[in-house]
């Protein structure tokens, strides 16, 4: 069974920056693509950044050269380095990872509140 586990949230002044990791410690399958969400209160549940099993990424504009998805394959972990934090990034953060062209596997979630 899937089980993915995040870590690394917290509260950091705007400015700061944290980094957010999120391993399998189910089964280990090999993953496709892996991405970081993130849902802010009263608002959807919105895409980060995403990157392929080779590597490639994709991040929202609202986080473009502050935010940087990485992944260690050999560990199916991803990671997401977040600088420059804004108070409007506070939100809880969660991990999805596909497989088999589903992409139905998500962690726990992990608070990141950013303020004063």
């Amino acid at each position: 069974q899937v089980l993915l586990v995040e870590s690394g949230g917290g509260l950091v002044q705007p400015g700061g920056s944290l980094r957010l990791s999120c391993a399998d410690s189910g089964t280990m399958f090999s993953f496709g693509t892996m991405a970081w969400y993130r849902q802010a209160p009263g608002k959807q549940r919105e895409l980060v950044a995403s990157i392929t099993s080779g590597g490639t990424t994709n991040d929202a504009d609202s986080v473009k050269g502050r935010f940087a998805i990485s992944r260690d394959n050999a560990k199916n972990t991803v990671y997401l380095q977040m600088n420059s934090l804004k108070p409007e990034d506070t939100a809880v953060y969660y991990c999805n990872a596909c497989r088999l062209g589903q992409c139905a596997y998500w962690g726990q979630g992990t608070q990141v509140t950013v303020s004063s």
